[in-house]
């Protein structure tokens, strides 16, 4: 099953699809917005405890559903000061440190940090890493671990294979192969990359800064100098995908309690400086 599955994501239109479904995703139209949302939050049951809208016909589309808020105080932050805050709610894939340029995808697989963020990606060697994957019942705003400045992003064209157990183990590369958002911060505690990763259906990533919109038609790098505070929104998901963090050698001190398989949310101390 696994196989056919991996084989059809293969030979579908994969932007053109997504396109489609990113479409209906932001129509106004009663019947496709209640429908969308209604059948979504059932198969996924959603919880909306946390949103700062609690009725499920609050949202004027299923974006807006999906990108939705979370109530004030929803996700306290760390009380410690150097505390990595987690940028978002989510499931950790892999973590550990970055081998070299070698980052884990899951077992048998690894991937080059070039291949991931090219030159943005520079300073990590030897560094350390956490991968976290969004599933669609999460919420999808992605917000920064500590307080930094941003100063690079580059924008990353590529495929839109889903991002799961099944792809990660059954696609090399996969990350690099996706379409991503790699974004460089230089924080107190040295420099910290961000990468936002793609995924079939997702309609879009977006960022609170301007800059070229998704789906990507070719690279582009921007330099940028804007300050944001830890736990902070720099951007979100339409549809779920993938965030990887990376922090430089001896820059940070991850968690012992994270592994493969943690359940995270946003908010909680997942390391510190």
């Amino acid at each position: 099953m696994s196989g056919f599955f991996l084989g059809l994501q293969k030979v579908l239109p994969q932007h053109g699809l997504s396109r489609l479904v990113g479409w209906l995703a932001q129509s106004q139209i009663p019947v496709i917005r209640r429908s969308f949302i209604h059948l979504f939050a059932k198969a996924y049951d959603i919880s909306l405890a946390d949103a700062e809208r609690k009725g499920l016909d609050d949202y004027k589309s299923f974006n807006d559903f999906f990108t939705r808020a979370l109530a004030d105080g929803a996700r306290p932050l760390p009380e410690q000061p150097n505390a990595l805050a987690c940028p978002v709610d989510g499931t950790v894939s892999q973590i550990g440190q970055i081998q070299s340029d070698l980052l884990m995808q899951a077992k048998g697989h690894q991937y080059t940090l070039n291949s991931l963020a090219s030159t943005t990606g520079k300073g990590f060697e030897d560094g350390d890493f956490c991968t976290i994957y969004l599933a669609p019942s999460n919420y999808h705003r992605i917000h920064l671990p500590c307080d930094g400045t941003l100063v690079e992003t580059r924008a990353i064209p590529g495929a839109l294979f889903s991002v799961n157990g099944v792809t990660e183990a059954g696609i090399p590369g996969l990350f690099c192969r996706n379409e991503r958002l790699v974004c460089r911060f230089e924080t107190e505690h040295g420099p910290m990359l961000l990468v936002l990763v793609g995924a079939l259906i997702v309609a879009s990533i977006e960022t609170v800064w301007e800059g070229p919109a998704s789906p990507y038609r070719e690279e582009i790098v921007t330099q940028h100098d804007q300050a944001f505070k830890r736990g902070e929104e720099i951007g979100r998901f339409l549809l779920g995908s993938t965030v990887i963090c990376c922090f430089a050698k001896d820059a940070v001190r991850l968690a012992e309690h994270l592994d493969a398989g943690t359940v995270v949310r946003l908010g909680e101390s997942i390391g510190r400086g």
